[in-house]
């Protein structure tokens, strides 16, 4: 019989997690990076944004989520009925984010448009990957903000228009410019150039799910 692995253990996070805005049926929060979102099932990873919220807001629950390494916005509902309303409108697709990225080498282009199937890689979880016959569909517009000729890096906005795991982790990857400091996906020189993923959700846009009225927070790049 072999033995088992050991359980992945995350780092302590010590950065505190910053409240943007807040009523009574919503917060807006700016997520450090290097924390979960949700509380893992080994005991040593119940540190989270949600285990942390919950000791000010005890009714609080996550409408989406950010990888582990991901720092920048995220909505937190108050309520059930903020939490469907809001649901709903990242099903609609009328939710909208951007990220800012430091890409491994030099993009040829400004803009451009990346669209590949992900589906889940069930021999290497947590893995996605690239998957024309069983991938959903995929879609990321991205626009360079500038470019690193000494580093050979590339930093971008990306807008995901859809919203599938590790999205704009793999497309970077497939398009052959990882994102920096990414433990899943990129190259040992790309993860090693960075101390930390180089990802940040910088801006979203949605209506307030009890007002209607349309938000807009941003988050600057902590990088």
């Amino acid at each position: 019989m072999q033995p088992q692995a050991d359980p992945f253990i995350v780092p302590f996070c010590h950065e505190q997690i910053e409240v943007l805005y807040q009523d009574e049926h919503i917060v807006l929060i700016n997520k450090p990076g290097g924390l979960l979102s949700l509380s893992g099932k080994h005991p040593l990873n119940k540190d989270s944004v949600h285990f942390r919220l919950v000791k000010d807001f005890p009714s609080a629950t996550l409408v989406h989520r950010l990888d582990f390494g991901t720092s920048g916005i995220m909505i937190v509902a108050l309520n059930k009925e903020a939490n469907g309303l809001l649901t709903k409108q990242f099903q609609d697709r009328t939710v909208h984010k951007t990220y800012t990225a430091v890409l491994h080498g030099q993009l040829d282009t400004d803009k451009g448009r990346v669209e590949f199937p992900i589906a889940k890689d069930k021999l290497n979880f947590p893995l996605q990957k690239i998957c024309y016959e069983t991938g959903k569909p995929a879609i990321t517009d991205y626009q360079v903000i500038e470019r690193n000729e000494d580093r050979s890096t590339t930093r971008v906005t990306f807008k995901p228009v859809s919203g599938r795991t590790h999205q704009l982790r793999i497309h970077s990857q497939e398009i052959g410019h990882p994102i920096l400091g990414c433990d899943l996906y990129a190259s040992d020189e790309a993860f090693f150039m960075a101390e930390r993923l180089m990802l940040h959700a910088t801006t979203i846009e949605f209506d307030h799910p009890v007002s209607g009225a349309r938000m807009t927070e941003h988050s600057p790049c902590p990088f």
